[in-house]
């Protein structure tokens, strides 16, 4: 133990000064030797380092972005290679250097903060020893052996013997259902925190390593923080219960306001938006300014809700624009109806008798103000043209029967048989 405190030691000393800084402001409202004095100075030291990583947590969010920018590209090998799970992940490394994308990103917050847990761990461990250790002198030792948050020693723990907690002033009854709900707490938080992402900021439809490593981490990371914090102090589980609410809590601001593309955060989201654009006309908000312009640069490669999001302002009358406003647009309706523009019917195909109509000259066209006995007279003179003709009654038809041919012989001229074959 003292091995591992000693490469500790270049953070145990800052960590300790920004705990007694922290345990003088809250000591003057509380008091130094309450448990909420040094409570709200662990708490502080974690919001403290929180926001420090915020910039890694910004970049830790750029990674997954690419990740989702890359899931087309992953679809594309997985169905090309399905049936070769090796190809497939060499393919996926390789898709992986070319864009300088990590799908172990995020890892990177809870390995910033890991030197910091360990050095309030061993901070706490001293205390609870007796022990001084970096800026925390005899005085403040003391001190902070004698808070008790809900009853529970500072330095207390849920394995500790009975004879250890009577030490510091307390009953292993209670330090046993504080450090308890503690664990269960911080156990639930990190599960619930895991959950929201995987079933709200994901886009389901492309399985994704980074995708498999969330889904595990939803189940892994709870066990291993209640297996391990019945071997934290009060004070550490303080810690952790504190960072875990703020990973929460940033986790649900980033899905409200930056979802994932694809995924169910991002259709809630889209239809907040156009709910705020169907009550005010105009797209308010530079965030949702910005979305309403990625989307728009997307062109064709737009997935099925941000489709849903074009068409639902077409309805509306709107057009978005490359700016990431909106304009009134009638073509943006007919878009969003189905129907963008009227379509040229063919026209009807005319009868015959209308064609040869159309197509006898004017001066052949017989007037309008023929009478009936006109048309009578030329029928009398066809049928008297038709009577006129010979008639040869006991001739057969030779249009009829010297066309056709007999039965087994070829139409047309016949060859005569050759000499041999009469």
């Amino acid at each position: 133990m003292d091995t591992i405190a000693s490469l500790f030691s270049f953070i145990t000393t800052p960590v300790s000064w920004v705990i007694v800084q922290f345990h003088k402001l809250y000591g003057a409202l509380f008091g130094d030797d309450t448990g909420w004095a040094w409570g709200l100075s662990i708490v502080s030291l974690v919001i403290l380092i929180r926001i420090c990583l915020i910039p890694l947590f910004v970049k830790q969010i750029k990674s997954t972005r690419n990740m989702q920018v890359l899931q087309p590209k992953m679809k594309a090998i997985q169905e090309r290679y399905k049936n070769d799970k090796q190809r497939q992940s060499e393919e996926m490394m390789k898709l992986y250097k070319e864009t300088g994308t990590n799908p172990l990103s995020s890892c990177l917050p809870i390995l910033a903060q890991s030197p910091f847990f360990f050095a309030l761990y061993h901070v706490l461990s001293a205390i609870a020893s007796g022990k001084t250790i970096g800026v925390i002198d005899q005085p403040l030792l003391d001190s902070a052996r004698q808070a008790h948050i809900f009853g529970a020693p500072l330095a207390a723990k849920f394995m500790d013997s009975e004879e250890k907690v009577s030490a510091l002033g307390a009953s292993l009854t209670d330090v046993r259902v504080v450090t308890a709900i503690m664990i269960v707490m911080m156990s639930a938080s990190q599960f619930f925190t895991q959950r929201q992402l995987m079933t709200k900021n994901v886009d389901l439809t492309v399985k994704t390593p980074y995708m498999q490593q969330q889904k595990m981490l939803m189940y892994i990371f709870p066990v291993i923080f209640a297996v391990m914090g019945i071997n934290f102090p009060v004070g550490v589980l303080v810690y952790w219960l504190t960072t875990n609410v703020w990973t929460m809590g940033q986790q649900m601001y980033v899905i409200n306001q930056n979802p994932t593309p694809g995924s169910k955060a991002q259709d809630q989201y889209l239809n907040r938006v156009l709910k705020s654009v169907t009550s005010h006309g105009e797209v308010r908000g530079r965030t949702r300014r910005n979305t309403v312009k990625r989307i728009v640069a997307k062109g064709p490669d737009r997935n099925d809700i941000e489709r849903k999001f074009i068409t639902g302002l077409g309805k509306l009358g709107l057009a978005a624009q490359e700016d990431g406003t909106v304009t009134k647009s009638e073509a943006a309706v007919l878009e969003a109806e189905g129907g963008a523009a009227p379509k040229r019917q063919q026209p009807k195909r005319q009868t015959k008798a209308k064609r040869h109509t159309a197509a006898t000259p004017p001066g052949t066209a017989k007037s309008s103000g023929s009478t009936d006995s006109e048309a009578k007279t030329s029928l009398e003179k066809q049928d008297a043209s038709q009577d006129d003709k010979p008639k040869s009654a006991d001739k057969p038809a030779a249009s009829g029967s010297s066309r056709q041919a007999k039965s087994g012989q070829r139409k047309g001229p016949q060859r005569p048989k050759h000499p041999s074959k009469k």
